[in-house]
C-alpha cells in the first residue's frame, strides 16, 4: 500500500512538472526569450505534454489525454520540420 501511494505521488509530481514546463514555455514565448519557430519551443511542449500524460495515469481524464496526445504529435512534427528546414549548425548541433 505504501509503495502505491509513493508511486502515485511521484506520477502526480511529474504531471505538475509538465504543467510548470507549459507555463515556463509560454512565459518565455510571451517575453520573447524564445520564438514559436525554435526547436526549444517544440521540445519544451513535447516534454510538458509527455509529463502531463504520465501524471494522467494516476487520475485519467480522456479529454485531457487527447489534448496531450495532440501536443505530443504536433511538437514532434514541428521538431521534425524545424530540423529538416534548418539542418545542423556549423558545430553539428540541432539546438
Amino acid at each position: 500500500m505504501n509503495f502505491a501511494i509513493q508511486t502515485s505521488t511521484i506520477l502526480e509530481a511529474i504531471g505538475v512538472g509538465g504543467f510548470l514546463l507549459y507555463v515556463l514555455n509560454y512565459g518565455m514565448l510571451t517575453l520573447r526569450y524564445i520564438n514559436g519557430h525554435s526547436i526549444t519551443y517544440f521540445a519544451l511542449n513535447l516534454l510538458a505534454a509527455s509529463a502531463v500524460l504520465i501524471g494522467l495515469t494516476v487520475s485519467f481524464n480522456l479529454a485531457s489525454a487527447m489534448i496531450q496526445v495532440f501536443w505530443v504529435i504536433m511538437s514532434t512534427i514541428g521538431m521534425a520540420l524545424h530540423m529538416r528546414r534548418t539542418g545542423p549548425d556549423e558545430n553539428g548541433s540541432l539546438f
